[in-house]
């Protein structure tokens, strides 16, 4: 655990997590360079540890105190005939090439390690060894130096004088934050109807550490509902952060505000901090990310202090917040917002920051051992986006690109890529073909070629051509998910023309993946009003054994909204052409006997055009505006703004698109909804092989693949149309298929179902 106050008065710091705070200078440099991956760094330490006496220690956990300070961490290694203690870091090329404020960090965390072992073991000084291993030569560079314990003394005393200062502050912010909790009240004046049914279980997982999947209707106030018993809970689990996920930007907006409501005005001490997405946050995206090219970068870590003490001190830390701050001290206010999760309560971010491969959230909270609570909003949008995430993807044409513009010396590698991908072609002669794995021989060859392009770039520090960059990230990915491969993915192959195929690892259960990170977490809330059957997400998402369910009461009534099945319509993709004149004529009749503002949902775009354009021709007095494809911001709020309080007229939309859900259009500014379609997945040969493989893991292919995922964008749309306890409205149904009753025991409990001819 590091940067985390104690149950007492000490403050428990890791020795990176001191020496990045007061040692860390100079430039923000994020120019990629072909650092190790994980897994070779660990190799290359054991490659070093291999190599010393049989004597040596590795791993040599060390500790100290200094004031309120509890300082900790582990040497790399140290050798007592030599009385040596060694920090290893491993690189890739040239060694010049390691920057100077990288080594300036290295020094004073080995100095540190240095102290605490004198201290220790009472040694009169220390010889310090800081070993450079690089993984391609399997060279060792060697930086030494003899301290005397007085010195290093004097350093460590230095540090921690410099830290104190901010862990005392941090200290007293710990300890009002959890009083403040503790004596915290709902911030309004009572719970809304099923709001405190989630609240009190949200709070019975924290206290229990487990794991929770609710499912809460639409309007009874989630957002609070969900933050609040988490931030009551935690005084007493002594939770150090609280990280809230949401599907898309209004979900972080809604968050925002919740807190704002809980902090009743400013006088909760929560720090809150939301995190936007690079390229929405960067002041200058035609920039590159270090000093030599980027104002903000430059000297970056000398005026970071300064603007981490001045954000400490905001009382929310939203983009805009932090692009001010960042703007005023001249630093980034990306790479601000990335520094202050290290000192926030709340943090409000997209999914990828907990679940993605290379998540921030999840590994800061690994290497500084946080005990969190993870809310994710709108849940049911996790299977997707973790699949997507665990997915990759390679085009032949993207390989010939980079062959194209590769140097000479990256020719043959990547030639050898070229011929083992034709063999993987002729092994799959179909449009669409699944193979069992990736070929070794093909991953061999990519692996070679990656590794070519890691070593040019060692000897040749220079950008690569988009090209050869874009093919080398994409091939790194690939190679990450082969070696992870198993029944949790696909591989396919696609043939896009006579030419050229794309190879994909495709996942289809993210749970191995996910897995690890609902273990990690104190407790893991996912929610959302589409939650059900739990056990599709359970076994999807590897949720824990013990994780609870619960299905929140509705404040809603059967008599506010009408649903109605029209029966006679099929909406097959083969009975569509029939299916114009009648749904044109519903919907007419509809608005007719109850004018007002609609929403009409439909599988696809061409459906809701051919729909659309027969409506408009047979009925030119009702107003009608549709979505387009690929529509910007400016103009989805457009599309909004036509539903005014006591407006008249009827929204072409697409189901599961940008307003199937997270849309708040309360009161009359929609008082119906007409859903023209199961909302099921296309059928075709990648859903297909989904099909048969959720068949085989989990007995129920077509309900996993098809009938659940369209359901739940189903009852979404829906859910546009009551969102508080004084709504009415209508819903139309329209397929013979919602009358069966497999598929109306996917619909909300509270609604009533008419059947309509």
């Amino acid at each position: 655990m590091s940067g985390t106050p104690a149950a007492s008065s000490r403050y428990v710091v890791a020795v990176r997590a001191l020496c990045e705070f007061t040692a860390k200078q100079g430039d923000l440099d994020l120019r990629f360079t072909p650092s190790p991956t994980a897994q070779e760094g660990i190799a290359g330490h054991a490659v070093v540890a291999a190599r010393r006496a049989e004597h040596y220690r590795t791993e040599v956990a060390l500790e100290g105190d200094w004031g309120p300070l509890h300082v900790r961490g582990r040497a790399d290694g140290y050798d007592p005939q030599q009385n040596l203690i060694e920090e290893v870091k491993t690189y890739r090329g040239q060694f010049a090439r390691v920057p100077d404020n990288h080594r300036h960090l290295a020094w004073a965390q080995l100095r540190v390690y240095g102290h605490l072992l004198c201290t220790q073991l009472g040694l009169d000084e220390v010889n310090l060894a800081l070993v450079y291993f690089d993984i391609g030569s399997q060279h060792e560079t060697v930086l030494k130096e003899t301290r005397s314990r007085i010195e290093l003394a004097a350093l460590f005393d230095d540090a921690c004088r410099r830290f104190v200062a901010w862990a005392e502050r941090e200290l007293t912010h710990r300890t009002a934050r959890d009083a403040a909790l503790t004596a915290l009240r709902f911030p309004h004046a009572d719970f809304r109807p099923g709001q405190r049914q989630l609240a009190e279980a949200i709070f019975r997982a924290n206290a229990s550490k487990r794991s929770l999947l609710a499912q809460a209707p639409t309007g009874i106030g989630k957002t609070v509902g969900t933050l609040f018993p988490v931030l009551k809970a935690a005084p007493g689990q002594a939770l150090d952060k609280v990280f809230f996920l949401a599907a898309k930007t209004p979900g972080r907006q809604l968050a925002l505000d919740a807190v704002a409501a809980l902090k009743n005005g400013g006088t909760l001490p929560l720090r809150v901090l939301e995190l936007s997405a690079r390229d929405k946050a960067c002041e200058h995206p035609d920039l590159a990310c270090h000093g030599e090219s980027c104002p903000l970068a430059q000297g970056f870590y000398d005026r970071l202090p300064a603007a981490r003490a001045a954000a400490a001190d905001a009382p929310t830390l939203d983009r805009a917040a932090l692009r001010e701050i960042g703007l005023a001290h001249d630093i980034c206010p990306y790479y601000l917002g990335s520094e202050m999760v290290r000192w926030s309560d709340v943090v409000v971010g997209d999914y990828n920051y907990w679940f993605d491969g290379g998540a921030m959230l999840y590994a800061l909270a690994l290497e500084r051992g946080w005990k969190v609570s993870v809310l994710a909003d709108e849940a049911h949008n996790l299977v997707s986006r973790a699949r997507s995430m665990y997915t990759a993807d390679l085009a032949r044409a993207d390989l010939r690109a980079a062959r194209a513009v590769a140097p000479p010396a990256l020719h043959k590698p990547l030639d050898k890529v070229k011929r083992a991908w034709t063999d993987v072609s002729k092994a799959a002669p179909l449009p669409y073909q699944v193979l069992d794995a990736p070929p070794d021989k093909f991953l061999n060859a990519l692996q070679g070629a990656a590794s070519a392009i890691t070593e040019h770039m060692a000897a040749f520090p220079v950008p690569l051509d988009p090209a050869l960059q874009d093919f080398y990230f994409a091939a790194l990915q690939f190679g990450r998910l082969a070696e992870s491969f198993g029944e949790h993915s696909l591989f396919d192959v696609t043939r896009d023309n006579e030419r050229d195929t794309t190879l994909c690892i495709r996942n289809v259960v993210p749970a191995p993946f996910l897995g690890p990170r609902f273990a990690y977490a104190h407790s893991t809330t996912l929610f959302s009003a589409t939650l059900s059957p739990w056990h599709y997400f359970a076994d999807l998402l590897g949720m824990p054994a013990d994780t609870a369910w619960i299905d929140v009461d509705s404040p809603f009534s059967a008599s506010q909204l009408d649903v109605h099945v029209a029966q006679a319509i099929s909406t097959r993709y083969g009975a569509r052409a029939g299916s114009l004149g009648p749904i044109a004529s519903l919907m007419a009749d509809q608005y007719h006997a109850r004018p007002g503002n609609y929403l009409a949902f439909f599988s696809s775009f061409e459906y809701l055009q051919q729909v659309a354009d027969r409506f408009e021709r047979e009925h030119p007095g009702i107003p009608v505006w549709r979505q387009a494809r690929r529509m910007s911001e400016g103009e989805r709020a457009d599309f909004l703004a036509r539903f005014v309080p006591g407006g008249r007229g009827i929204g072409f939309a697409v189901l599961g698109g940008s307003f199937g859900e997270g849309v708040d259009l309360p009161g009359d500014r929609l008082i119906g909804a007409f859903v023209a379609t199961l909302g099921l997945p296309q059928v075709n040969p990648v859903n297909e092989q989904l099909r048969q493989r959720m068949q085989a893991m989990f007995g129920a292919g077509y309900d996993y693949t098809y009938l659940y995922p369209g359901m739940q964008k189903v009852v979404q749309a829906a859910g546009r149309v009551i969102r508080t306890e004084h709504d009415r409205g209508v819903v139309w149904l329209i397929d013979d298929r919602f009358a069966r009753p497999e598929v109306q025991g996917l619909l909300p409990a509270w609604w009533h179902v008419g059947q309509d001819a």
